[in-house]
């Protein structure tokens, strides 16, 4: 497990997650100078070696603003369409900063529901992957204008957390109003406490916190405490440090201990690889001749088209399939890139004839080898 100093210093895929009252200064309106902060330190960080993502709330706030509302609508209509126009203002913002900095940005609107179907997860991780390759900052926000649940009841941590995990980022740093988790809500007990570092998950930070379903819970700590514990299942640390302390996001990539730390207490390869191996319902299988075998088994590659033989059972692009040799024995599984139509399609085929047989290339590996596990 990594300490505390090195989560953040040896980090080199990093989420951003900023909440509306930062980004909106408390409801005013985009906050030019704070935006342009935190876009000059996700510049410096790129520029570093990094890969950055920022997660920005604020759509609503900024769209009550352009159309001169004083107070929050209740109506979900009204709410997506201050979200609606909101957006434009938001990603012309971050576009403009960063883009001061010498970077480029992307607008990226999700749902939940992206990032539940398999398929819709697969191609918007391969979207934000092929960004970073870009050297291009996504800018992601909850797409408001189409969900009700995130306007009514939810903010951008688990939004966070979700990209997070979609991206296998090392850590994810959430910004707020607060300098960090303390062991009460300290503007009402005087008494409470600090907390430096904790273990990402553990249950007495939730109880501390006064449990999902308090007050503090809309909005307030628990979601972070809830998000450090989702982005921990795929390896990454959270950092939950208040939002306007001086190159905060810098300093931490030094190793400074500012916030607080909760560490996740698997490696993020490990837990990837113990989902797929642990895996109970195979949708599939595919036979692979010798050279594959070896390719996969003894030297770890990613398994290609052109050493596949057959293809068995149905299944879709994201599902856990099996890999067998030529004798029937599964040597390997893992998430298959292309669904078993198309996988047939592409048997003995190399990879530089997917486009002409498919008519596009989702990737040039059948399974690429993050995505899989030698059983035997």
């Amino acid at each position: 497990m990594k300490t505390g100093a090195s989560v953040l210093r040896d980090a080199r895929r990093i989420v951003v997650k900023v909440g509306s009252s930062l980004v909106t200064n408390e409801g005013r309106g985009l906050d030019e100078t704070a935006i342009g902060e935190w876009c000059r330190q996700l510049a410096a960080l790129a520029k570093d070696g990094r890969e950055v993502i920022m997660v920005s709330s604020g759509a609503i706030a900024e769209g009550m603003k352009r159309l001169g509302w004083v107070t929050r609508p209740h109506e979900i209509n009204e709410l997506q369409a201050a979200a609606a126009v909101g957006q434009m203002g938001l990603a012309q913002m971050y576009e403009t900063k960063l883009r001061e900095n010498g970077m480029g940005s992307a607008q990226v609107l999700l749902t939940h529901a992206d990032l539940a179907d398999r398929e819709r997860y697969l191609n918007a991780r391969s979207t934000l992957l092929t960004l970073l390759q870009l050297k291009v900052v996504p800018v992601i926000n909850e797409n408001d204008t189409v969900v009700n649940d995130e306007i009514k009841f939810g903010d951008n941590d688990t939004l966070g957390a979700l990209v997070a995990n979609l991206v296998e980022a090392d850590a994810l740093v959430i910004l707020t109003d607060q300098k960090g988790l303390y062991s009460a809500d300290p503007r009402k007990d005087p008494a409470a406490t600090f907390i430096n570092e904790a273990r990402a998950g553990d249950a007495a930070l939730e109880a501390m916190a006064g449990g999902a379903g308090s007050s503090l819970g809309r909005g307030g700590m628990i979601t972070k405490i809830l998000a450090a514990k989702r982005a921990a299942g795929s390896g990454a640390s959270t950092v939950i440090a208040w939002g306007r302390e001086p190159d905060c996001l810098l300093r931490l990539s030094r190793g400074e201990a500012i916030g607080t730390l909760l560490v996740a207490q698997t490696q993020k390869s490990q837990a990837r690889k113990r989902w797929i191996a642990d895996h109970l319902q195979l949708r599939g299988a595919v036979t692979v001749d010798e050279g594959a075998v070896a390719k996969v088994r003894a030297e770890g590659k990613s398994l290609l088209p052109i050493g596949m033989i057959t293809v068995e059972g149905e299944f879709s692009r994201g599902d856990v399939i099996a890999v067998r040799d030529p004798a029937g024995t599964e040597i390997a599984r893992g998430l298959a890139n292309y669904a078993s139509a198309e996988a047939r399609l592409l048997c003995r085929k190399p990879s530089s004839e997917i486009e002409r047989l498919l008519g596009y290339v989702a990737e040039p590996e059948m399974i690429h080898r993050t995505n899989l596990v030698v059983t035997r």
